[in-house]
């Protein structure tokens, strides 16, 4: 555990994301704070940068590699790369490899940091054995959603109900369909607009309907989307991260970006 020295490499690369660098930098904290408590060094490298899923699901094979490409060079020197996102983590475990088919020592170096990769939640469980200690669950009924790419790609559905039911007071509520989609599905709610609120709303009626005080997931792409319906709702349901509840931090519910304010 604690931090490494100049001259050796922390065990653990953090992944920050995206959407968590540019809305939810806390939540990166928090993934950091609670690899650290599992009894592992972290380090989060400044030259990373997006995974290139953007790239890929729009069919440009090409910039996607060469983003690969700087995320391989830049994490390869870990022991683990971790993300507190089932959708980038997948990307890089399950599509990178993929991606370089007839170009072999870039394909055998995806491989090689695709077997060390892990969306944090899988990692705390899976890898590190690890659960929270003493730390008190929020107040209310909890529910929680599962990212498509983290529950159909990286079969990701039991270690954060694990973790969360190590929390003390933990009342747990499943939602009815719990395995549906919330609509956001990256550039699809922008090309589908109508399709994605449709998805979004009949997500909610289930989170509503469970009578949830809190909705908590994995991925902050699902987070954003859904409290911006839930907004337009008037809803009282306040969205975290599961990172940030598991790592006790006294944070803001999601609130979904205003378009025109910075």
């Amino acid at each position: 555990g604690g931090h490494a020295g100049p001259e050796m490499a922390a065990d653990v690369g953090l992944f920050v994301t995206c959407l968590v660098d540019l809305f939810r930098p806390g939540v990166a904290r928090s993934a950091a704070a609670l690899i650290e408590e599992a009894g592992f060094s972290v380090e989060a490298p400044a030259a990373q940068t997006c995974c290139g899923q953007p790239a890929y699901n729009s069919g440009d094979r090409a910039g996607a590699r060469r983003i690969a490409r700087n995320v391989i060079s830049v994490f390869e020197r870990f022991d683990h790369v971790v993300a507190p996102s089932g959708s980038c983590a997948a990307v890089v475990k399950r599509h990178y490899p993929a991606l370089f088919d007839g170009a072999p020592e870039w394909a055998g170096r995806a491989r090689e940091l695709a077997a060390r990769t892990h969306e944090l939640t899988a990692f705390l469980v899976d890898v590190a054995g690890w659960r929270p200690a003493g730390r008190a669950a929020p107040s209310g009924r909890t529910a929680y959603h599962d990212s498509c790419s983290g529950l159909r790609e990286l079969g990701i559905r039991d270690q954060p109900r694990t973790l969360l039911g190590a929390l003390d007071g933990l009342d747990l509520a499943e939602t009815e369909d719990p395995e549906v989609c919330c609509g956001f599905g990256g550039a699809f709610c922008v090309k589908y607009p109508a399709v994605s609120e449709a998805m979004a709303d009949a997500r909610i009626r289930t989170v509503e309907a469970a009578g949830a005080d809190h909705l908590l997931a994995g991925d902050l792409g699902c987070l954003l989307h859904l409290s911006g319906r839930l907004a337009r709702r008037g809803a009282k349901v306040e969205l975290r991260h599961v990172a940030e509840v598991l790592a006790g931090a006294a944070t803001p519910a999601v609130a979904a970006p205003v378009p025109g304010r910075r």
